[in-house]
């Protein structure tokens, strides 16, 4: 099964710049890398899948650029080099400047890099106009059926979307699928696995294992204090971000609290969505919302897996997960938040859109109070107010909120 980014990375094989794929661990790079090298060899396309936690490969290009040409035979056609885990060259940024300016009519590289920690650091604006960026989430609703083979589930969810007035005989399957999906959250191995208690098992792994490895390579010193920030956080996904209060709280200083919450941002762990406002007097709230950009790491931080009905937090998960939704859709910086001084909010604003949209999350249709919200509407008639809501359950969830 192949990802839905699969076919933009295809396409833009055929572009001058290079490509860089970027995103948080174990989201299934070096796996969309491996697909479109086969894809490369079915189609007698010339192509090297290089990785670069061989420490011979890495040597050899560390030692210069240009060793990368022995890696392949010259070929009339451009070689398409895929390189995973390029952020572990001692400077990826001038090797991938050297070889696009000298060579970029005989290659076209593929580079993938587990942490954009590096990405941004070492990407400089060298790199301008000659590389193209891909970010890869988690999986989304329809990734997360596909990848389980439930193909059929998937086309009812269109047929739902297509149709105005259609009626579905599977909304209970697609309710046990969706709740899974919440709790759970998008990550390849967790996904394909049918069994719920290595489901947790997977997720532990990569809470304790492969996030270990972003904080030893971004130079993270006091590993407890991070991991209990990181927790922090789980806990207060969609809350205003108190720097203050969280290195009171942790007993270690606010230039420490704000270096962390950098690292778990640019390793694609948290997003902190900043406010939008036009009066600053009246609307201007300087702190920051976080939430994580997976429901299954969330909920493996706070240690709680029970089903939607039995969880205290119900309303604060709908809305993480309703952030992942427009995570998927936009770009983070793109997503915003509106507050005024006198506690009056919209949950999410997106200003940059031709048609801009602001969305009050709620879990039931009862608990909208659409009179709260007419300050924004008459301070921005421009933005269409859509209220998302969980329950009741029905074909219109699939017509509002998965697109």
């Amino acid at each position: 099964m192949r990802r839905k980014l699969y076919q933009s990375l295809d396409k833009h094989l055929t572009k001058k710049e290079f490509t860089v794929l970027t995103g948080a661990r174990q989201t299934g790079k070096s796996t969309l890398l491996h697909q479109l090298n086969q894809k490369c060899k079915e189609e007698s396309i010339p192509s090297v899948f290089l990785n670069l936690e061989n420490k011979d490969i890495l040597r050899s290009l560390d030692a210069s650029p240009l060793n990368l040409l022995s890696f392949f035979v010259p070929s009339d056609q451009r070689t398409i080099v895929f390189i995973d885990e390029v952020q572990y060259l001692t400077d990826p940024s001038n090797f991938l400047k050297l070889l696009y300016d000298e060579y970029r009519d005989q290659i076209k590289i593929v580079a993938s890099g587990s942490s954009a920690f590096y990405l941004d650091e070492k990407f400089k604006d060298s790199l301008a106009g000659r590389k193209r960026v891909f970010r890869l989430n988690t999986c989304d609703f329809e990734d997360y059926l596909l990848i389980q083979g439930l193909d059929d589930l998937w086309q009812e969810v269109l047929n739902i979307r297509s149709v105005s007035n259609y009626r579905t005989t599977f909304l209970d399957r697609l309710w046990v699928e969706w709740e899974r999906f919440m709790i759970y959250g998008g990550y390849p191995r967790v996904v394909m696995e049918p069994d719920l208690s290595e489901k947790k098992e997977i997720l532990k792994e990569i809470r304790d294992s492969f996030i270990k490895r972003d904080i030893l390579e971004s130079g993270i010193k006091n590993e407890l204090v991070f991991y209990q920030l990181f927790k922090i956080l789980a806990q207060q996904s969609g809350q205003l971000l108190n720097i203050n209060e969280l290195s009171n709280t942790l007993r270690t200083r606010s230039e420490t609290i704000q270096n962390y919450l950098q690292v778990l941002t640019v390793c694609f762990h948290i997003s902190l969505v900043r406010p939008f406002f036009s009066n600053l007097r009246k609307e201007l709230v300087k702190m920051p919302k976080v939430y994580l950009l997976d429901n299954g790491l969330r909920n493996s931080l706070i240690n709680n897996f029970q089903p939607l009905k039995s969880r205290s937090d119900r309303g604060e998960l709908w809305e993480q997960t309703f952030f992942k939704i427009l995570a998927d859709k936009n770009d983070l910086d793109e997503i915003r938040f509106w507050r005024t001084a006198d506690g009056k909010e919209i949950d999410f604003v997106l200003p940059e859109l031709a048609s801009p949209t602001a969305h009050e999350v709620k879990l039931d249709t009862k608990q909208i109070k659409k009179s709260k919200y007419k300050q924004f509407e008459l301070t921005y008639p421009q933005f269409e107010v859509k209220y998302q809501n969980l329950f009741p359950w029905s074909e219109d969830f699939f017509r509002s909120i998965v697109a």
